[in-house]
């Protein structure tokens, strides 16, 4: 992947402490209905999952994570696209593209799926 490409993850959760530990109560309670496919692969409900960490940390890959109220804040514009979230998107030629949909999270049901699903997905481009 050239260096210019960096992934841009968006969780479906919002930022802040209180809805920190908000969502770690939800995920740790009532996993099942968690609305952050994103943050349920990457996140117990305490911390970074090992394996994400270590893939984060060694992929070379440039990342950027934002909560969806920052996302939304810092790419402001009347022509962003509606989005659902969790999503990933990439920086393309054109701007940024979707490169893991929401819609693809509900098939991707482990941290190590998710890896897999991001390097498949980085060779086109």
């Amino acid at each position: 992947m050239e260096a210019h490409r960096a992934l841009h993850f968006v969780y479906n959760a919002n930022s802040g402490k209180l809805n920190a530990v908000k969502d770690s109560l939800h995920k740790w309670l009532s996993p099942e209905t968690y609305d952050c496919d994103l943050c349920a692969l990457t996140h117990n409900s305490f911390s970074e999952v090992a394996a994400w960490k270590d893939f984060r940390l060694n992929s070379g890959i440039e990342m950027h994570f934002y909560h969806k109220d920052e996302f939304q804040k810092e790419f402001r514009s009347k022509w962003l696209p509606k989005y659902d979230f969790p999503l990933v998107l990439i920086e393309a030629d054109r701007g940024l593209e979707v490169f893991i949909a929401a819609s693809e999270f509900e098939a991707i049901s482990t941290v190590e799926a998710l890896i897999s699903a991001i390097q498949e997905k980085l060779q086109h481009y």
